[in-house]
């Protein structure tokens, strides 16, 4: 089977791909710059020859019906999940704009089934703080998590005029080989180099790359019977829980004082406006601390295709390991798990329930 995966060089993009060649699949990959695939990919061990290329952006609708044609099906991972306020334009033009295209041009050549990458963040804030597959998009502000929200009402509209579209809601998510440092892996990097000695109360699904990408290889043959919406594997933490966990695994005190989300979001959206003109990262995004205020968390039951989450604190090792041994926390920072057992294995598949 040809699966295309938009987004291939980014950090989900890239774990599918590797969950798809493991699964014998074939792929092709649309990139903006077809160069950035092997250094993306050989970290997972997949040679940049073991996939196609298709060079090209989500949003040119040329670029993006040359690389959908002849495909059986396509898993689109293409987005730019930042809370940064600076990519504001990108966000929405990516996310949305991208979306459409994509989904269209599935559409017009007939292709067997889509795989949309979504988010739970895309059906915040939610009722009683509980998010499940009938879920209404979700009507916040922040650029992210609103322009996901677009675009999962565009996957819906498909879905609902018979598509053949399956949409995935990955948690917040963490793991080793991130290509371009995403936004949860950056923010526990900020948080054992000392830059984030506070954190708002609340908590949010949290969950492995891996076990995401793995779901995404599965969603490849679930008879569509079985519904068309799927949570990735992952669990609900406080982030009282997400900090113990890291301090656990490191060995480290870390400091940490949490307040009241909802009492901090006026200073968040301050510093939201004042990261617009300020050229450096401030590792106190808006976006961050509305999901912690919204402190939602997956319904009991919601479809995962069969798939469970490996233990969380075995991938925030992983991930710190990975962080220390690529020169991004030095042996300090890292504690415990910089040292932690080299033979671990990165791309072991979750259990299945």
């Amino acid at each position: 089977m040809l699966v295309l995966v938009t987004g291939g060089t980014g950090f989900v993009g890239t774990h599918t791909v590797a969950a798809l060649r493991a699964a014998g699949h074939r792929v092709r990959v649309l990139a903006r710059d077809p160069d950035r695939v092997a250094p993306a990919l050989s970290p997972l061990s997949v040679p940049a020859d073991a996939v196609e290329v298709a060079a090209g952006d989500v949003t040119d609708e040329t670029a993006v019906a040359g690389a959908v044609r002849g495909v059986d099906v396509i898993i689109h991972a293409a987005s730019v999940y930042s809370f940064d306020s600076r990519s504001h334009a990108e966000t929405r033009s990516t996310n949305v704009r991208g979306t459409e295209l994509v989904l269209a041009a599935a559409r017009r050549f007939g292709v067997g089934r889509t795989v949309h990458v979504s988010t739970f963040g895309a059906m915040l804030p939610a009722t009683d703080g509980v998010v499940g597959p009938q879920s209404p998009p979700g009507t916040a502000g922040e650029t992210y998590l609103s322009s996901k929200a677009a675009a999962e009402r565009i996957a819906r509209r498909y879905q609902a005029d018979g598509d053949p579209v399956v949409i995935s809601y990955p948690p917040a998510l963490l793991g080793p080989d991130d290509p371009k440092l995403g936004d949860q892996n950056a923010r526990l990097r900020n948080m054992l180099r000392g830059l984030m000695p506070m954190w708002p109360t609340g908590g949010f699904p949290v969950g492995d790359v891996r076990d995401t990408a793995a779901l995404h290889a599965a969603l490849l043959s679930v008879p569509t019977e079985d519904g068309n919406r799927y949570f990735g594997p992952g669990a609900y933490l406080s982030t009282r829980d997400f900090v113990r966990a890291v301090r656990e695994i490191t060995g480290r005190r870390l400091p940490t004082v949490f307040l009241p989300a909802r009492a901090m979001l006026p200073f968040a959206y301050a510093t939201d406006l004042i990261q617009r003109v300020w050229p450096w990262h401030i590792p106190a995004e808006y976006g961050a601390c509305y999901v912690c205020a919204c402190d939602a968390r997956p319904e009991a039951g919601a479809p995962s295709a069969g798939l469970a989450a490996r233990p969380f604190t075995r991938t925030l090792t992983d991930t710190v390991r990975w962080l220390h041994r690529t020169g991004r926390l030095t042996a300090a920072q890292a504690g415990r798990a910089g040292s932690a057992d080299e033979g671990a294995t990165h791309h072991a598949a979750p259990a299945t329930r």
